[in-house]
């Protein structure tokens, strides 16, 4: 009789893509500005998952490569640690809403291959910002495709409450509250 070694599942799907957060300090910048203000917005609701730079695996195949949104926030699942998000271990609910922020290095194929993504594995807003020209882009969820919101400026998120207004420079980032972030 042939035995065959058992394999850990959880070598199969690494907590690390070796890649780094962010190439520079303003990408930086805007993934922890915006990761942490989401943090305090849900602070008090022990259900609404929220993580920056974390790899998601939305099956468990090795044939598809996870991705690491710059920031995500999961509605329904617990607060916690983890070293990546495994939607089979999550009640397979994926992330709701992605933020990505972009850098010099991201080129029109990854950025591709990330919406491509995000549509397939059901992610109901995704949001673009390019700190170096000030562009903001945002797509939502419509009878199952992610479709470009028209106008950003005044936009408000309808999972997170949030509003976006477009300025001169820097877009800003409104609580549900009214305040800034």
């Amino acid at each position: 009789m042939t035995t065959f070694p058992i394999v850990d599942s959880d070598r199969l799907f690494p907590d690390s893509d070796g890649k780094p957060m962010a190439d520079n300090t303003e990408q930086f910048r805007w993934i922890v500005l915006i990761k942490e203000n989401l943090e305090i917005l849900f602070a008090d609701d022990p259900t609404v998952f929220i993580a920056g730079d974390l790899l998601w695996y939305p099956v468990k195949s090795t044939l598809i490569k996870p991705t690491a949104p710059d920031a995500m926030v999961v509605f329904g699942r617990p607060k916690g640690k983890r070293g990546s998000y495994r939607q089979w271990r999550e009640e397979n609910i994926p992330p709701h809403v992605v933020f990505e922020i972009l850098s010099p290095n991201n080129t029109n194929a990854e950025m591709t291959r990330k919406y491509e993504f995000y549509e397939t594995y059901g992610v109901e807003e995704y949001y673009v910002y390019d700190p170096e020209t000030f562009k903001l882009e945002g797509w939502l969820r419509q009878q199952g495709k992610l479709v470009q919101i028209q106008m950003m400026n005044g936009w408000i998120s309808p999972r997170l409450g949030i509003r976006f207004v477009i300025g001169q420079e820097e877009p800003e980032i409104y609580h549900p509250d009214g305040i800034s972030s």
